[in-house]
């Protein structure tokens, strides 16, 4: 891959993870989990049973890998305010997308929450999880927001979990960039890389908003870690941004009338898979 070679290249483990040539994560928006304010009650087998309707759809529409999310419990806790209820539940869901695909499968604890995020993909066997804020510094809507790298690749190691593989943004979305704004985007990049992380993602402004390819280049232009895409991704664009991106994580555009609370639709996901597979073909 281009860029510098700032330390001794690493496995590329988006290859070893997906077998495939562009490979496409879905994401499961999980609804509002026990303690957080928009949870109203509902049995936890209904939350449950959206997740798992979700995933079979996308794992019957062929997409590569399932990332899920605890999306709703909006507004999200800082990361040492992640509570035991959050991980509990979010590990009980995931635990019930196991038992349903043989997709391989990620997670994100939002807001950041890269340390719940390990624990959860120890005990279920997840295969990466994804953090939006890994290195630097940045004021995001929770606040001001460490990079956690370096207490996240400790606790890491000390659980075992060193086949998780971490899926870090660089130039984070939901974030003011003014503490970062002297460092070039590829800077940030390499930052991610230096501070161990396996994939880099490039990502729009917010849930949705497009991904220019500009910004997987400059991406790009800072790593020899695979680079993929984190938001907005739609079938128009895959082919600008797949010339540039090595694969793509999506969520939003997938939802019945693109609208990220709602359930997968079938349909958007055959238009997506479409549009990849003509990629993938040289089409």
């Amino acid at each position: 891959m281009a860029g510098p070679q700032v330390l001794p290249q690493k496995p590329d483990m988006l290859a070893a993870l997906f077998p495939v040539k562009k490979p496409v994560i879905g994401v499961i928006h999980l609804q509002a989990l026990p303690g957080a304010p928009r949870y109203n009650g509902q049995a936890m087998k209904d939350i449950f049973a959206a997740a798992v309707a979700d995933a079979k759809t996308l794992a019957q529409g062929g997409i590569d890998g399932i990332i899920i999310e605890n999306a709703s419990d909006l507004p999200f806790c800082r990361p040492e305010n992640i509570g035991p209820e959050t991980v509990a539940a979010l590990t009980a869901a995931c635990m019930e997308v196991r038992a349903a695909v043989a997709t391989p499968i990620g997670i994100t604890c939002v807001a950041n929450g890269a340390i719940p995020a390990l624990a959860i993909a120890k005990a279920v066997g997840a295969r990466w999880v994804r953090v939006n804020q890994w290195v630097n510094a940045y004021v995001a809507n929770e606040g001001f927001i460490n990079g956690p790298a370096p207490e996240a690749m400790r606790y890491r190691s000390m659980i075992d979990a060193r086949d998780v593989a971490i899926f870090a943004d660089v130039h984070v979305k939901f974030g003011a960039h003014a503490i970062t704004a002297d460092r070039s985007i590829a800077e940030q990049a390499t930052d991610a890389e230096w501070f161990d992380a396996d994939v880099l993602i490039a990502t729009g402004t917010r849930t949705g908003s497009p991904t220019e390819p500009t910004e997987v280049n400059d991406v790009r232009n800072g790593t020899n870690l695979p680079v993929i895409v984190g938001s907005g991704l739609s079938p128009a664009q895959v082919p600008a941004l797949f010339s540039a991106a090595d694969g793509a994580i999506i969520g939003q555009w997938l939802k019945h009338d693109g609208a990220w609370w709602k359930p997968v639709d079938a349909r958007r996901v055959a238009q997506l898979m479409q549009a990849v597979m003509l990629v993938r073909e040289g089409k």
